[in-house]
């Protein structure tokens, strides 16, 4: 290969990694726009997503993409900044398979922040027994780990928690069968006192 023949790829394939990472940090301020800075949130009912693990969250993306999961309407919030709603669905359509990746590693590499938040301290006592009965055995340490591969519950705020349940309860969210065994039985009041044991870990 000539020297310039040489010089012109290696300025393309330079070239082209910054145009991929400005992209990237394009789509990841977006992101922070509505799930707070460096994927910490701070509104009720939108999720934390700094410190997910890396396939929980690419895998959520690949669902948002197939549409396989509701994809109510939210506004773009950073600084209290209006924008138009959009969708979780719409976000993704365009997010190619190295982009949803790249996108859920580097959450993962960001610190997880609890959500400092009331809650019923009778209630997340009886949370607890539940999580600890029903839910413990896949979401490790009180539902805080990450690398267990079942997202985080623990610390994430308590209006997400409860649409999330709700999702889960009408069937609007796909779940294994070992989860939907456990997950069928809960009352309205299960659910409430999970909601609030996994909002008291602060």
């Amino acid at each position: 290969m000539r020297r310039s023949a040489f010089i012109l790829l290696l300025t393309s394939l330079v070239f082209g990694q910054a145009l991929a990472g400005q992209h990237l940090d394009s789509i990841i301020d977006d992101c922070n726009g509505c799930h707070g800075d460096q994927g910490v949130s701070r509104w009720n009912d939108v999720p934390t997503i700094a410190g997910i693990d890396a396939f929980v969250h690419s895998e959520a993306l690949f669902i948002y993409r197939d549409e396989g999961r509701p994809c109510a309407k939210s506004k773009y919030r950073q600084g209290d900044t209006a924008r138009t709603p959009t969708t979780m669905c719409a976000i993704a359509m365009d997010l190619d398979d190295d982009t949803i990746e790249a996108i859920a590693e580097h959450y993962a590499a960001l610190p997880f922040v609890p959500a400092k938040q009331p809650f019923d301290a009778a209630l997340a006592a009886k949370g607890k027994s539940i999580h600890e009965r029903d839910c413990g055995r896949c979401h490790t340490k009180g539902g805080s780990d990450p690398k267990d591969s079942a997202g985080i519950l623990a610390g994430q705020w308590m209006g997400y928690l409860e649409s999330t349940f709700a999702e889960y309860a009408a069937g609007e969210r796909d779940q294994s069968a070992a989860m939907k065994q456990k997950m069928d039985p809960l009352s309205a009041e299960d659910v409430k006192a999970l909601v609030h044991y996994y909002a008291s870990q602060q």
